[in-house]
């Protein structure tokens, strides 16, 4: 019976061509792990009318962490235009799949290091450039809390409500069919979560700073909010030097001078933002790894897109997805695995002799894949998912729900005390 069951998301686009170079890691590492395919992505909303379809939350429900490849999203206007007729005009309103994961499962924490490997011709402030991003996952910007033209306008009674601060009363004259509301909503449980993670993080693992990322001249609630909190939470780190910037400032001085942050702390439309930035400063999205952390479960991405125009060509360079691999070992407590893996990447950067073409080389996907395998394992190259190597993939709808003794038979084969698995689950990853 495999020791880990983990839902194998593809997604959209390149999503399926990252994954694939995984499970040739995965296999040649001889990962004791069962994969269920999950469905989730575009191809779900047009056919189906949901992104996210509920038998895919069920398949999470019963997993120990979830792979998840790349996610196509559009704006509500072209998603419907999208649907397959027979769905339209049944008032299905899109969202993102990926975001409803983070709320439906609590992953409060995203995770982004942007880490500088040597030997990469994309870096692009040096080799020095260690950053890890802690983005507050469930609130702020991307709560999904909005009103607007594609719900049928802003209602009356919210309106009425936002009214009791007299700076709304002027929008009221352009009329409520012309307007559009999007809400930034913060709790101080939120606010005090992200920091304290990130101060403990930077503890255990002896960084030098950390440096909160907001705006609270302009958003004096919920950035002012967030900035007491910060301020507050860092009084029980006094070795540790708390530093606090503006959005749009830190954007120019990491592009200047990247070395002298360490670990950034930001609300979630900020923390997407930086860490996109922060990510082109160490090789772009094919080098941008993220883990999507909550308290009992874990989704594990690459920050990049999906990429539709490059879907199948296996073009795409998969050391993101592989580093995310590297995240998910953190989290089930398989540091030894980690360690191989990300020495793996970071040789196969530094040896350049395989690479894909945004790194100015000319190999597949799936060649990257079996190059940092044939690393990670000391052996030689791992065979392709279509070379017959590996466990395969078991169907969806064959799954069923773990059993006590199942668990039992699991936390047996570890060898370890009990809860030890859970407890590291808890702790921040440890990369260094």
């Amino acid at each position: 019976m495999p020791q880990y069951t983990i839902a194998w998301m593809p997604g959209d686009g390149v999503g399926k061509d990252v994954m694939d170079a995984a499970r040739i890691v995965l296999d040649a590492m001889k990962f004791d792990a069962e994969y269920i395919p999950a469905d989730i992505g575009w191809d779900f909303w047009c056919n189906e009318g949901d992104a996210l379809p509920q038998r895919t939350v069920d398949i999470l429900k019963r997993t120990d962490c979830a792979l998840f490849g790349a996610i196509t999203s559009k704006p509500n206007d072209e998603a419907q235009e999208e649907l397959a007729p027979a769905l339209r005009g049944k008032g299905l309103i899109y969202r993102s799949p990926i975001v409803r994961l983070r709320q439906l499962f609590n992953l409060h924490t995203n995770l982004r290091p942007c880490k500088a490997y040597p030997g990469n011709p994309l870096n692009y402030r040096g080799d020095d450039v260690d950053l890890v991003v802690f983005r507050e996952n469930t609130e702020g910007s991307y709560g999904g809390v909005e009103f607007g033209p594609s719900t049928g306008g802003v209602p009356q009674n919210v309106f009425d409500a936002l009214c009791t601060n007299p700076n709304m009363k002027k929008f009221g004259e352009k009329g409520l069919q012309n307007l559009a509301i999007s809400t930034r909503i913060m709790s101080k449980q939120g606010c005090e979560s992200i920091c304290r993670q990130a101060f403990e993080y930077a503890k255990k693992h002896k960084r030098r700073n950390v440096t909160l990322i907001e705006k609270p001249n302009v958003l004096r609630e919920t950035g002012g909010l967030m900035t007491r909190v910060f301020r507050q939470v860092a009084k029980d780190y006094p070795g540790i030097p708390s530093w606090e910037a503006n959005i749009d400032a830190i954007c120019m001085w990491l592009l200047k001078k990247p070395q002298d942050y360490d670990v950034l702390i930001a609300e979630n439309m900020f923390g997407d933002i930086v860490s996109d930035l922060a990510a082109g400063l160490v090789g772009g999205l094919g080098y941008a790894a993220s883990a999507n952390l909550g308290d009992k479960y874990a989704v594990f991405e690459p920050t990049h897109g999906s990429a539709p125009k490059y879907a199948g060509q296996y073009k795409v360079n998969p050391l993101a997805m592989l580093l995310t691999c590297v995240l998910m070992f953190e989290w089930l407590g398989e540091s030894e695995a980690a360690r191989k893996l990300e020495d793996a990447v970071a040789r196969v950067t530094r040896e350049r002799k395989i690479g894909t073409y945004d790194v100015g080389m000319k190999n597949t996907t799936l060649e990257v894949g079996e190059e940092v395998a044939r690393h990670a394992t000391g052996g030689s190259r791992a065979p392709s998912p279509t070379s017959g190597g590996g466990r395969g993939v078991r169907g969806g709808g064959s799954a069923s729900k773990r059993t006590n003794s199942k668990k039992s038979a699991r936390s047996g084969s570890m060898k370890k005390k009990p809860a030890a698995k859970s407890s590291r689950r808890k702790k921040a990853l440890a990369r260094r």
